[in-house]
């Protein structure tokens, strides 16, 4: 007898296949159901279970378009290092920081071109004002977001099975960390996106695809992000004995990759650059390096940790013991390689970036998914020890749903929490938009200035054509950034007054009766260099004020996390105002 041939939808879905499609699945559950049964046995089919690709790219397109909206810019790193070039390469003005100082030349021009075409391409097509390109890249970002992580979960679903698959994706769905990191315009979100999608084409036994995605997250925009593929490079190496394969592809994406990235930065700076080089040199060989911008205490990940994934960040840092620990038990079945392999990136991470002096939030962001599918690891174990207890499946199901929801909830009052408490500086300036739309036709050039709220400005995508930023002294002390030299050579030109150690540059500093627009943030603390300038009413008026969150009068739980009823008795607000200068009287007299 003639062995029975297969329907056809299932002769052409081959695992990790040229036809294996990303939304063509026409019987999505059926096709799940398939996979699981063949990879981790007809045992595991009570809870083979799992979201269908179109369902998890649909919410995750939800939340991060989400994000796109309702996100605050946290860090003036993602404003002055790339917003700002960014602005410079679409419009011609925008703010350069030493690190695009051709003496310097710590960051690339490629890596910006990669936004600046689509919104070149968009404001083209609609001819659109600032804010909204600025809002489409936005979306963008959020949209490159949702397609890395549903690659990365079909991924997750194929190696580590169903139940790590949909923890995964619940964790990551509804993870503060993530609403923040994945529409940050930063080189640490890209290398996430690089994360999403080398560790899931490593998940699905794509080696070329993985290792040309580790290559362009060192190269392109960090290169410490090439850590994250120690685990394929062991994987490929040691347990496959794949030599020729692995660096074949690792000299042609050096050659892919570096080539034009050194040809590009070269005709910016107007000499031979390599920036990821450059940025290794000063970050690691400098003698001073990122310090000089501050250090941190060991908790500082740990809390930011908590704050970002809450309890899935704990879960998640004892996921290769709990898997150690529950081995015999073998709650996750019949991977291609161990997993202890799938965690040594992040635990590798964790060891070198959480004992650097320096430390920021964003530096965490390349690992981000790593922590949602180790707490999904976790959690797997903890289910199979539950079960080898013999406590009721029904209980177990009721604490696994507990979690997603505890967790969900506790994300979803951060994120709040965050939006209410500091989008103040978007709105103000938004504030400045309708002005100026309401004055279309006025020609006049105003200057907006800024003091000790410089680091809040959302970029020049913000600013009225008619209108530019000007700094004005604050007890900061530090270095601030100069306006780009006018195109076409103003990259290449030396600017004045540049340093890598931080010292303040009093050029930088405009007069205070050069501005017509001031944005401060009234503390009701005054010094010589801040002072509080709405109550020189005879000067300055305030004509526009959004309520912020006074970090210093407000219980730090409450700072961190939305309670209703509970924030809004308990939390303290300060006004974020926009000031006009009055019309000075006695120049109208002599106008008269």
């Amino acid at each position: 007898m003639g062995q029975k041939a297969k329907p056809k939808s299932i002769q052409n879905r081959k695992i990790g296949g040229k036809s294996d499609r990303l939304f063509r699945e026409k019987e999505p559950d059926k096709v799940t159901i398939r996979l699981q049964e063949e990879c981790h046995g007809k045992e595991d089919s009570k809870d083979i279970w799992s979201p269908n690709i179109k369902t998890v790219f649909k919410a995750l397109a939800s939340a991060r378009l989400c994000a796109a909206v309702w996100n605050n810019i946290t860090d003036c790193d993602e404003t002055y290092n790339y917003w700002e070039p960014l602005h410079y390469l679409l419009y011609g003005s925008g703010f350069q920081t030493w690190e695009y100082s051709p003496v310097f030349a710590l960051r690339s021009y490629i890596f910006l071109h990669l936004y600046a075409l689509p919104a070149w391409i968009y404001d083209s097509i609609f001819h659109s004002n600032q804010v909204l390109v600025f809002y489409f890249l936005r979306w963008l970002l959020g949209f490159a977001s949702t397609t890395c992580e549903t690659y990365f979960y079909k991924g997750v679903l194929q190696q580590f099975g169903p139940k790590v698959g949909r923890l995964t994706f619940l964790f990551l769905l509804f993870s503060a960390g993530m609403f923040q990191s994945s529409s940050s315009f930063l080189p640490s979100t890209f290398s996430m996106y690089m994360t999403l999608i080398s560790m899931g084409a490593w998940f699905q036994g794509n080696f070329v695809l993985a290792i040309l995605a580790t290559a362009i997250s060192a190269f392109l925009s960090w290169p410490f992000a090439g850590i994250i593929g120690i685990g394929i490079a062991v994987d490929a190496l040691v347990l496959r004995r794949k030599w020729q394969m692995f660096i074949s592809w690792c000299i042609i994406s050096l050659f892919v990759i570096l080539v034009p990235l050194i040809l590009v930065d070269s005709y910016y700076y107007g000499r031979l650059v390599v920036a990821p080089l450059n940025i290794v040199l000063y970050n690691v060989f400098s003698g001073h390096g990122p310090d000089l911008y501050g250090t941190s205490p060991w908790t500082f990940y740990f809390l930011n940790g908590f704050l970002n994934f809450n309890v899935i960040f704990p879960l998640s840092l004892v996921a290769l013991p709990a898997h150690l620990i529950t081995g015999k038990l073998k709650p996750i079945k019949n991977q291609s390689f161990p997993i202890w392999l799938a965690l040594l990136p992040l635990y590798v991470w964790i060891l070198i970036f959480f004992t650097q002096p320096h430390k920021e939030e964003r530096f965490l962001y390349p690992i981000y998914p790593l922590f949602g599918l180790a707490g999904a690891i976790t959690w797997t174990c903890a289910e199979s020890c539950l079960r080898a207890l013999k406590l009721s499946e029904k209980f177990v199901q009721s604490l696994t749903l507990a979690l997603v929801v505890s967790s969900s909830l506790i994300s979803v009052s951060r994120i709040i929490g965050q939006y209410r408490g500091y989008h103040a500086p978007m709105d103000v300036f938004l504030e400045l938009n309708r002005l100026a739309w309401e004055n279309e036709g006025d020609t006049k050039e105003y200057n907006v200035c800024v003091g000790k709220e410089w680091h809040r400005f959302p970029s020049s995508f913000f600013l009225p054509n008619n209108m530019k930023l000007r700094f004005i002294p604050s007890e900061f002390r530090g270095q601030l950034p100069r306006p780009f030299d006018p195109p076409p050579n103003g990259t290449w030109t030396l600017p004045p007054h540049m340093n890598d150690l931080n010292k303040e540059e009093p050029t930088r500093y405009a007069s205070l009766k050069d501005c017509h627009y001031l944005v401060d943030l009234e503390t009701g603390q005054a010094t010589e260099r801040e002072p509080q300038y709405s109550q020189t009413t005879s000067e300055w008026e305030a004509i526009f004020q959004v309520d912020f969150l006074d970090n210093a009068r407000s219980p730090q739980f409450l700072r961190a996390f939305y309670i209703p009823w509970f924030s809004e008795n308990y939390c303290k607000r300060i006004p974020y105002v926009l000031l006009k200068r009055r019309p000075n009287p006695n120049k109208k007299k002599r106008q008269r």
